[in-house]
């Protein structure tokens, strides 16, 4: 084989790579591109995750409220009644119970999700 012929081999095999057809395009129409929508954003998964996540900061949420709470008001004499309690200032009465609860129980929320990415880490779960 010549130099020649393994130049115009060598052109051959650029020209061949280079003339690969572009990767086929999903059919144009809202219903395929709706699909394409959900399976690019994993739409579906999100969706689920954003379901049990609520229900699940429903259900910390009566825990703190219905358990933790009254276990706080049975360790420290005088907190039986977090959600009653208020602030005079200015001869106004604010309410902080309510943000006291809503507080404690952003925290437990926090913690649970930070436990629970990681050890999705430790499992290698994305």
């Amino acid at each position: 084989m010549t130099k020649e012929d393994e130049m115009l081999l060598e052109l051959r095999k650029i020209r061949e790579s280079l003339e690969k057809a572009p990767p086929p395009q999903p059919p144009k129409g809202l219903w395929n591109e709706f699909k394409d929508f959900l399976s690019k954003y994993k739409i579906l998964g999100l969706a689920v995750a954003f379901i049990l996540a609520l229900y699940v900061g429903i259900l910390i949420q009566a825990l703190v409220k219905d358990f933790l709470i009254p276990l706080l008001g049975l360790a420290i004499p005088g907190m039986s009644d977090l959600a009653t309690y208020s602030v005079a200032v200015l001869n106004q009465s604010f309410g902080v119970g309510d943000f006291l609860i809503a507080l404690i129980t952003f925290i437990i929320v926090a913690l649970i999700v930070f436990l629970l990415v990681k050890v999705a880490k430790r499992m290698k779960i994305d």
